[in-house]
């Protein structure tokens, strides 16, 4: 059992007709067509909506997508049409809403890993392959790749784990011109960032996005390159063989599995509150992430 320990109900503003709650976003869609997504400060783990939301995460999401938008605008058009607030909005809306395009989505979540880690360690270690892709022999926890890898995953509902998925297998769910059309944006984008990181301090061990189609332009959409959808790691810090320090939710998942949360992941109950300072902390990351990589002052 997953999903949301308690679901939010969405907010009703004239104008704008409320389509889906996700994880982290709602979204809505005006009177022109256009989407209009609203970060929320909610946090997710291990396939739950916790209870307790992280200040300000939903704007720094939002406004660390726009920075990296900007930096990749020459490689990948974008879904951005406007930051303008929608009239009759609340307040707290300001800088966690963006309206975009209204894309024909493909179903697949494109990953970028530059360093193995996470469920790609995992397959490594069973077959020393990653989503099929044959790896060499001596890689480690943390381990650079020979070179970026994409690395495929199905997309799935709230409370559902992503399944990884073969190259092969996403070019007969979508076509083989479309799959070959998201290996090569992906990679562009991934390789471009991580050598923008990599001047700022910062490992981009790996990343997820996701592509739709506006016509037959192929559109870089929803969030990029956040602390919610990228792993992040101080490079002065990085050491192969054990588990990185990361800009990311590794304290909230750290303190959920700690004997102190009390919780049983194993068990059909939903998480507990966060105490305040695991909150703190976990914001504290957020920000330090966006301001290492901006250059810019969280305020």
């Amino acid at each position: 059992m997953s999903g949301f320990v308690e679901k939010p109900e969405p907010i009703e503003v004239p104008g704008l007709v409320h389509l889906h709650t996700g994880k982290v976003r709602e979204l809505y869609r005006n009177e022109a067509g256009d989407l209009v997504m609203v970060a929320s400060d909610r946090m997710s783990a291990y396939d739950w909506v916790l209870p307790t939301e992280i200040p300000d995460k939903g704007r720094v999401l939002t406004q660390l997508s726009l920075w990296w938008f900007d930096q990749l605008r020459d490689l990948a058009v974008n879904h951005v049409i406007s930051t303008e607030l929608p009239e009759g909005a609340p307040a707290d809306w300001a800088g966690r809403t963006l309206v975009c395009k209204s894309l024909k989505m493909v179903p697949v979540e494109c990953v970028a890993r530059g360093y193995l880690t996470g469920s790609g360690l995992v397959e490594y270690k069973a077959s020393r392959t990653v989503c099929g892709l044959a790896l060499p022999e001596g890689l480690v926890d943390g381990s650079e790749l020979p070179a970026p890898i994409f690395t495929p995953a199905t997309k799935a509902e709230v409370g559902e784990h992503d399944e990884n998925v073969s190259y092969e297998e996403v070019a007969r769910q979508v076509g083989a011109e479309t799959a070959a059309q998201l290996r090569q944006a992906t990679l562009a984008v991934y390789s471009r960032a991580r050598d923008i990181a990599r001047d700022r301090g910062i490992i981009l061990a790996d990343t997820k996005f996701e592509f739709g189609y506006d016509g037959d332009t192929l559109v870089l959409a929803d969030e990029v390159l956040t602390p919610d959808s990228s792993r992040f790691w101080p490079a002065d810090q990085w050491q192969p063989g054990r588990a990185q320090p990361s800009y990311d939710k590794q304290f909230v998942r750290d303190w959920l599995t700690s004997a102190e949360s009390g919780w049983d992941r194993t068990s059909e109950q939903p998480p507990p509150p966060l105490p305040e300072e695991v909150v703190a902390a976990t914001r504290q990351k957020y920000v330090e992430a966006y301001e290492r990589l901006t250059g810019m002052s969280w305020s």
